[in-house]
């Protein structure tokens, strides 16, 4: 994780124009393996057979592997014609995104199962350890550990310096 942050000093002291545009991050802790079941808990379960959606509210927590995601509210959306098969989790009210000491927090993210990409939107902040960027925008890739923060970057490096 410390090469990790090194690496990511290194890319914002040498490219500080392209903060307020986008910034590539690393994501290190944050992965999932994408095989693993999903499970969730909640208050409350809504489930509408015309759309083939769930609604879980209330205190949602999703699991997958050593990933935890937890909102106000999570609608999972299952693929065309497999109510057996999640395509996608949409989470509301803030959320949550933690795998080990890295985690992520936004107004809503959606995370396509298949591909194991989480967007997050809506005043993001992303803490690894002591440093922290937030933005508007973070797309999450879990099997890669690496994403991509947008709209008016900012971030707080510590140097680990001192005597």
């Amino acid at each position: 994780m410390i090469r990790a942050i090194a690496a990511l000093c290194v890319f914002v002291l040498t490219a500080l124009p392209a903060l307020a545009q986008g910034t590539g991050v690393s994501f290190g802790g944050i992965r999932a393996d994408t095989t693993q079941p999903v499970e969730v808990s909640a208050d409350q379960l809504a489930v509408n057979q015309n759309d083939g959606t769930a609604t879980f509210t209330g205190n949602v927590i999703v699991g997958q592997g050593e990933m935890r995601l937890s909102a106000a509210e999570v609608r999972v959306e299952y693929a065309t014609g497999d109510q057996r098969k999640i395509e996608r989790l949409h989470a509301t009210g803030g959320v949550t995104l933690v795998s080990g000491a890295d985690a992520a927090e936004a107004a809503e993210a959606v995370y396509t199962i298949d591909t194991g990409v989480v967007v997050m939107t809506g005043s993001v902040l992303l803490t690894q350890g002591q440093s922290a960027i937030s933005g508007e925008k973070l797309t999450v890739d879990l099997k890669s550990g690496t994403g991509v923060m947008e709209g008016r970057v900012r971030t707080i490096l510590q140097t680990g310096g001192g005597d």
